[in-house]
């Protein structure tokens, strides 16, 4: 069902679409070339020519240009549908919009890192963003009557229909979009769900480089002894020593977080994002990574830090901090929308690493005060690591 909707809203919505801008352009390219092909051949041949210009006979320039305007009286047609329909307040269907440019795979562009990149920026604590979801699809930019899925992370709203003509999504991810979407788990759109592309032009040629230094097939599964050949080298490239066995085991440990259907490989995008979240981790600052932050985001953040603040005096412990950060991973059961069950879960998982005996030195590290500022970069790295709809774990939480 769609939302009801007042005349000026209706006239708002009309205004923006660009479907109804290309009808009223297209109409007025429709209208006037035939006024000025009448003069032209009065001038020339008088009235006994009119006719002649719209025969299948007619030679030169004049046949090419009588030949244009059916394309662009039939793409016309369907705007002034859309027009109607809209005007109406009914809206139009993804499947009527028959104009391949609106179904066009977006160009991604990669971005460039600005000067003051590092530093510092503000978010305060007891202002909220509260950002409000886009009116029209994202892909045909088109309202409509019918149900339009929002981005948990950025503001984006779509059809299933366009998403589907696209082919960013199989009918099961389709189907898992439609489940969730609407609910407390939410959905990633394609932007926000490919954590690759928050990589520059640089970062990115430096993991590529190193991909094929090891010999890993773009686009293929893995298996665990490929992930392990692939560590060591890293090993030897970043320190010139081979893995440990406690590493070894570590490194299995990272294969089963990210193959929690126990498939026996990893998909070829939960290692890219895995890949791409240490690229991230090892080259961007604290201030960088809060940058990156959505509106929603950080007000997911302020929500989780007010209710850890019980005194409220603006700060929680460093040990409040750390258990919070596997909040960001609900998504890891989905047979459960218990947030709490998630934690748990997640807590088994990485307490059962080698790696756990760290946890010890950290207890020094939990009485330590932690303000709103330094709750939110020390959790930005694992909420961009939570954006991915995988249920794979693509960064090591905090032990």
């Amino acid at each position: 069902m769609g939302v009801l909707m007042s005349k000026k809203q209706q006239v708002e919505k009309v205004q923006k679409c660009n479907a109804v801008v290309n009808a009223f352009q297209q109409g007025m390219k429709v209208t006037a070339p035939p006024a000025i092909h009448d003069h032209a051949d009065d001038n020339v041949g008088g009235a006994t020519d009119v006719p002649a210009t719209r025969g299948e006979g007619e030679e030169g320039g004049e046949e090419e240009a009588d030949a244009a305007p059916p394309p662009t009286r039939d793409g016309c047609n369907v705007n002034k549908e859309a027009w109607s329909r809209m005007r109406d307040g009914k809206g139009v269907e993804p499947e009527d919009m028959q104009k391949s440019h609106q179904l066009t795979p977006p160009a991604f562009v990669r971005p460039k890192r600005d000067a003051n990149d590092d530093q510092a920026v503000e978010v305060e604590l007891g202002k909220r963003d509260q950002p409000s979801n886009d009116e029209m699809c994202d892909v045909c930019e088109v309202w409509t009557a019918d149900d339009l899925y929002p981005c948990r992370i950025c503001t984006r709203v779509f059809h299933d229909g366009c998403l589907r003509e696209l082919g960013y999504l199989r009918a099961e991810a389709l189907q898992e979009m439609r489940d969730s979407a609407h609910t407390i788990t939410g959905w990633s759109c394609y932007y926000c769900d490919n954590v690759n592309l928050l990589l520059t032009e640089e970062e990115m040629y430096s993991l590529v480089e190193t991909f094929k230094q090891c010999k890993i097939i773009p686009e293929s599964c893995l298996v665990s002894d490929e992930l392990l050949q692939y560590r060591h080298f890293m090993s030897k490239q970043q320190y010139e020593r081979d893995l440990t066995d406690e590493q070894e085991e570590e490194v299995l440990g990272q294969f089963t977080a990210m193959d929690p259907e126990k498939k026996g490989h990893i998909e070829w995008s939960d290692f890219l994002y895995f890949e791409s979240m240490s690229v991230l981790r090892k080259l961007r600052t604290e201030n960088s990574m809060v940058r990156l932050l959505s509106s929603k985001e950080r007000d997911r953040a302020r929500t989780l830090f007010l209710g850890l603040d019980l005194d409220k005096d603006g700060l929680i412990t460093g040990g409040e901090s750390r258990q919070a950060q596997p909040s960001w991973f609900h998504k890891l059961n989905k047979d459960s929308q218990s947030c709490n069950v998630s934690i748990s879960h997640v807590g088994a998982m990485c307490e059962s690493s080698p790696a756990s005996s760290a946890s010890e030195r950290s207890k020094a590290d939990d009485s330590r005060s932690v303000t709103w500022a330094d709750f939110l970069k020390e959790s930005a790295i694992y909420i961009i690591a939570a954006r991915p709809n995988s249920s794979a774990m693509h960064i090591r939480l905090p032990l």
